[in-house]
Formats: C-alpha cells, structure tokens, sequence
C-alpha cells in the first residue's frame, strides 16, 4: 500500500514514530531535521492571522440575513469560560486526591503579571491593537475585532468587492491546506528534536506530577467535555469529541501552540459542517481565551508549591484558585508554554514568595515536553468541540 494515500492522521503517526526513533538513536541528525519542525509552525503562524483576518471579514460581509449568530457566538464564550472553570476544578480535586511535592530547580527567567487585572488588561489592549500590528506579531483578539469591524462595514460595498474578497479569503485557505499537508513531515521534526534534545531522563523526577497533569486533562477530555456536549446538544457526543482529538489534538500535541493550530481547526470546523459565521469567530477567540489545560497546569502545581512548603490548602482557598486560575489562563500566551509564567499568580494566593514561584515555573519548563503538548492539544481540540455544540444545540430562533 502507497503511503502516501493514507489519511493525514496515520502519516503524522507514522512521523511520530520515525522522528523518536531518529532523536533516540542518533541525537545529533535528531537536532538537524528539527529545523523542519520549526519551519512547519513558522508557516502556520505565518498564513493563521491573515487567514482569520480574510475569513471572518469575508464571512460577516457576505453572510445572509439570520438571527442567532450574535447569540450562538456569546453562547460559546459562556462554555469556554465553563469549561475552563471546570477544569481548574478537576486539577484541584486531582491535586487534593494525589498531593504531590516538587524537587525545586533552579529558578526560570520571565516576568510574571501581578494581578489577574493586569492579565485581563492585556487582552482588551489586545482588541484594540494596530491592525497591522496585530498581523505581524501574531495578535489574533486584534485580527478579529478589525475583521469584524471591516466586514460589517463592507456589507454595503457592491457585490463585486465581495465577491472578490471572498475569493480572496479562499486563496488563502488553500495556501492553509498546503501547509497542513506538509504536517507528516513537520512533526516528524519536532519529535525527533524533542527526543534529541530532552529525552527521557529529564521527567524521571517528575513522571508522577506529569502523570497527575495529563490524567487531568484525559478527564476533561473524555468526561467534562462530553457531559458538557450532551447537555448543550441532547446528543451522543463521543463521535465529535474524539474526531475532534484526533484531527485537532494529535496537531496541537505536537505544535504546543494554540496559535499555530488555528488553520488545522477551521478546517476541521468546515468538515464537521459548522457554521462559517460562528467558527471563523470563535476558533480565533477560543485560540487566546479557551484554556482549560492551561487551568489546570496552574492549579496542579501551585498546589504542588503549596504542599512543599507545608502550606495547607483550605476548600474556599482551593475555589478560590479555580476562579482566579480561570481568569488568568484566558490570558494565556498562545505559544508553548505560555500558561507557566501565570503561575506566580496564582501562588500569590498562598502566600508563597516569587523566588520559589518561579522554581516552581522551571519545573514546568522540565516537563512541558509532556505537559504543554498535551495541554495544548485539550485546549485547541475543545475549541472546535464547543462550537460544534453550540452550533448543534436546538435553541429556540
């Protein structure tokens, strides 16, 4: 059988396999091929915020006369928050059932935010950013709000401009596609880099925390999410949520960047046959604010920091960690790693000083081998899932 006529899905598995075997063996190729892991998510971050700037300006200047839109999109920002509440609460259940203690590293670089207020402040800055700014750095709330602003202005263009734009934002779509079918090979890089340079030996330390991290997560995955679904929908939700792991997850496990995985989900959202006019806003949306991995890395290891020190964890303080590790992981980076440098926010809850904060950071940068992808890939994964939901759901017009 010709390999290359298989699904997408088995040729990254087959990548997957080939890139740690490579970065087992032979460390030193393992670093050179990474180079077309880096290439393959610089082009994904490269074509995604003008894909979603084209996309969304061209889907609200073009779109039909229906009501609901405004509704569906609020709807589905009320379930990311939801979702990432519920998840933070997972994370303290897990961490209250399994206590786990931290052998403290040297402290990372970086500069936590102070206050929640500040996280939140960023993303409102965030929305009113220069548009072309926001395209070259990659700001993607700024991308949607000047998509959103021009396509309700270019409703009143003539038809031939939007035509055109339309035309436009297709182009670029199938420059997405190119890029996506380039992911065989691009993830074949980043493992074999990620085998080559990290290996195994470094979460030997770690392996019970990194197992609490990714059983959390496997609950929001498998459990949260689908009850969420089925209380939305009234339907079985299995066969969406894990189409949606396979074709969004497996991506995001290996790119650990919401970002990079924004084409890879508006894709998947077209193929699931989900409404232009709520997925080409809420992907965007759910890349920057839907962060239920994220909130549960937050809340895991501040109170792994708290049961090192010997600071016991009440039950309000523990609520109150799941309401402030929500908040600020929707203004979580959508890079790697961009949810660690919050959790010195979050410590600040117990007391525990910035230094040992920020030990606390490196660890995480240990095992976000592990953590990170698969924080990522439920992140971006449950973007698609709740909007396939919302968009499914038999509310009354």
């Amino acid at each position: 059988m010709n390999p290359l006529r298989w699904g997408l899905v088995p040729q990254i598995l087959v990548g997957v396999v080939l890139g740690a075997f490579l970065g087992a063996l032979v460390p030193g190729a393992g670093e050179a091929v990474g180079l077309l892991g880096r290439l393959f998510v610089g082009m994904l971050k490269a074509v995604a915020p003008l894909l979603v700037l084209l996309l969304v300006m061209s889907a609200i200047a073009n779109r039909h006369e229906r009501g609901g839109d405004a509704r569906r999109t609020f709807l589905t920002l009320l379930l990311y928050l939801a979702g990432t509440v519920c998840a933070a609460l997972v994370g303290v259940l897990l961490s209250f059932a399994f206590p786990q203690t931290l052998v403290l590293v040297a402290a990372a670089e970086g500069s936590p935010p102070a206050a929640v207020g500040s996280v939140l402040a960023d993303v409102l800055f965030k929305l009113v950013d220069n548009p072309v700014r926001a395209l070259l750095e990659g700001n993607f709330l700024g991308c949607l709000t000047w998509a959103v602003l021009l396509g309700i202005s270019f409703r009143r263009a003539p038809a031939s401009f939007r035509e055109h734009l339309e035309t436009l934002a297709g182009g670029v779509s199938d420059v997405v596609r190119y890029v996506i079918r380039l992911a065989p090979v691009g993830i074949f890089g980043l493992v074999a880099y990620a085998v080559a340079t990290t290996g195994i030996s470094a979460l030997a330390d770690y392996a019970t925390l990194a197992l609490l991290l990714v059983s959390a997560m496997l609950v929001v995955a498998l459990l949260v999410n689908p009850l969420i679904v089925l209380l939305v929908t009234q339907r079985n939700p299995y066969p969406v949520v894990l189409r949606c792991l396979e074709e969004s997850g497996i991506t995001a496990f290996f790119t650990r960047s919401s970002a990079a995985n924004i084409p890879v989900n508006l894709a998947l959202a077209k193929k699931l046959g989900i409404s232009e006019e709520l997925y080409s806003v809420t992907i965007p949306i759910g890349a920057t604010v839907n962060m239920a991995g994220a909130a549960i890395t937050i809340t895991t290891l501040t109170l792994a920091a708290a049961n090192t020190l010997g600071i016991e964890a009440s039950l309000a303080s523990a609520l109150v960690l799941c309401v402030v590790s929500a908040l600020a992981a929707c203004g979580a980076s959508g890079v790697p790693s961009g949810s660690l440098l919050l959790i010195p926010l979050a410590c600040s809850l117990f007391g525990i000083p910035l230094d040992v904060a920020m030990q606390v950071v490196a660890v995480g940068f240990v095992i976000s081998v592990i953590q990170d992808s698969a924080e990522t890939a439920l992140n971006s994964s449950t973007d698609v899932v709740y909007t396939w939901a919302v968009d499914n759901a038999p509310l009354r017009q």
